[in-house]
């Protein structure tokens, strides 16, 4: 953060120790309303509250034209908008990052998910009293655990990744068809409702469904309840409370034993009997509310919320403000700028100048373009395969006439030059070739490297047959150079046959 801005204030508790060698330009205060005071741009995590320390509520300690970013939820909170516009305080919210490529860097909600996700996994595995791996030992053969997981989002996927890493069997369950390859490349199944309804909404995450819909959706889960041993739920509506998916009733379906994580339990709670906050027992299942899963894992979620910021305030510095004439200006403070020409500081910023920009500020939402499924891709493509193969009727016409031509040729040639031996011997070859054609290319696949092994021994009647024909006194003959020709080729394809017999032997030795 010192190479943007030419000083940074931390504020920090007591019994934090932190190194502070080699920091220049850094200066670190115990009182939060000092800090409040001095400083022009505030990086927090929670939004501005009250502080107990203080006795007042951190927008008032603030100054006018003072900058705050962090997590705002302005949705749920209107009240606080209007407290920081008053103040003339200008709030850059880091809940409001746009879903976009550009702006992934300081996605500090998509951050903070991820960890919440994969600390949901290991908070149900701690009161989860089996195996996630499923075990065959001495002492009896153990099945692996059925994990579902209700909602595939950063946090979803985060869950799906660490369960399976566990051994865990996982299924999981999204109201968006587009999340459906994702889910599938982790390992996991993907359930769905034969109901078609996309619940794609804005900035990609998941919308209200319809009544149909939900019933649909309580059927799926209420018979998944009869088989899973964990349930970790995700689904978050922004702006709204959190949809109930696993309601009372399904916990007469689960096994006493199991444990369900609320990772909603901070908006309601996805789960009818999630206490927010607390860990309970109802009717033998061990229901999770916690609403700090990330902060179980703090130095993580310090080191990712903090890289967030750094890209925060690397995206606040304007380059177009630096002297033309400069041919390698440095990124500092001194070209700070809120710029509302570039997305991401105009869909972050809820507050500004004594108003409120948000709702306004959020950028307009694109439904996603339907992707066509695999299976219809893969039949376009054997369809045009097969067009470019198949020749015109004329052109294969043309093809039999031809062949036709060439055989009665070779045929006339033989019967008037071909002594009458030859004859024989070309009706037994001919014959040879069209039993032998039939018998390889009717053999599986598996059993192609064992049959050129044996092949060598045909291969070798061969040998064994050119040389009786080349040791004639009369060498300087046809039948003598066919058959060093023969012999020739039926050598390469012995000494291929015993290479290959090698590697395959190789293959059933132990080290």
């Amino acid at each position: 953060m010192k190479s943007s801005l030419k000083q940074d204030v931390v504020k920090i508790p007591c019994s934090v120790t932190i190194n502070t060698k080699n920091i220049q330009g850094l200066t670190i205060l115990e009182d939060a309303e000092q800090v409040w005071k001095e400083v022009d741009i505030m990086l927090k995590y929670h939004a501005p509250e009250f502080n107990e320390l203080t006795g007042e509520h951190e927008v008032d300690l603030a100054h006018e034209g003072q900058i705050i970013a962090s997590f705002v939820w302005p949705a749920q909170n209107e009240d606080l908008l209007k407290k920081m516009s008053d103040a003339g305080v200008t709030s850059l919210a880091m809940d409001c990052v746009p879903r976009i490529s550009r702006s992934q860097k300081l996605d500090a909600r998509s951050s903070m998910a991820k960890v919440g996700g994969y600390r949901a996994v290991i908070e149900a595995a701690s009161h989860f009293e089996r195996f996630f791996l499923g075990e065959v030992t001495a002492a009896g053969k153990y099945p692996p655990a059925k994990v579902l997981i209700i909602g595939a989002g950063v946090a979803g996927l985060a869950a799906i990744g660490c369960a399976k890493n566990l051994g865990a069997v996982v299924r999981a369950f999204d109201t968006r068809p587009v999340v459906k390859e994702q889910v599938e490349s982790l390992g996991a199944e993907f359930l769905e409702v034969k109901f078609e309804e996309d619940g794609t909404g804005q900035g990609g995450y998941a919308k209200t469904m319809s009544k149909e819909f939900i019933a649909a959706e309580m059927d799926l889960f209420n018979e998944q309840c009869k088989e899973v041993d964990i349930i970790i739920t995700t689904a978050m509506i922004p702006g709204r409370p959190a949809p109930k998916l696993i309601l009372e009733y399904m916990f007469d379906n689960l096994k006493e034993g199991s444990v369900v994580v609320d990772m909603a339990a901070g908006t309601g709670g996805n789960v009818e009997v999630t206490q927010k906050g607390k860990i309970i027992k109802h009717k033998g299942v061990t229901v999770l509310g916690l609403t700090d899963l990330s902060s179980r894992m703090g130095s993580q979620s310090s080191q990712m919320y903090g890289t967030n910021l750094w890209y925060l305030m690397d995206e606040v510095i304007n380059m177009k403000l630096a002297p033309k004439e400069v041919e390698k200006p440095k990124r500092t403070a001194e070209y700070f700028d809120l710029d509302f020409d570039n997305e991401v500081i105009d869909a972050m910023c809820v507050v500004h100048d004594g108003k409120i920009r948000w709702p306004d500020c959020r950028p307009k939402f694109v439904p996603p373009k339907p992707q066509p499924e695999v299976k219809e891709i893969v039949e376009k493509k054997k369809e045009a395969v097969k067009e470019a193969k198949e020749p015109s009727f004329a052109a294969m016409i043309v093809k039999q006439i031809f062949f036709w031509i060439l055989m009665i040729a070779v045929a006339v040639l033989i019967g008037l030059f071909a002594p009458n031996s030859f004859i024989p011997h070309l009706s037994v070859f001919a014959m040879a070739s069209v039993i032998g054609w039939t018998i390889i290319w009717n053999v599986v696949p598996a059993l192609h490297t064992p049959l050129m092994s044996v092949t060598n021994a045909i291969s070798g009647i061969v040998i064994l047959g050119g040389m009786t024909l080349i040791s004639n006194e009369n060498w300087n003959t046809a039948t003598t150079y066919i058959a060093a020709a023969a012999i020739f080729v039926a050598t390469i394809n012995i000494a291929g046959g015993f290479l290959v017999t090698q590697k395959m032997l190789r293959m059933f030795k132990k080290d």
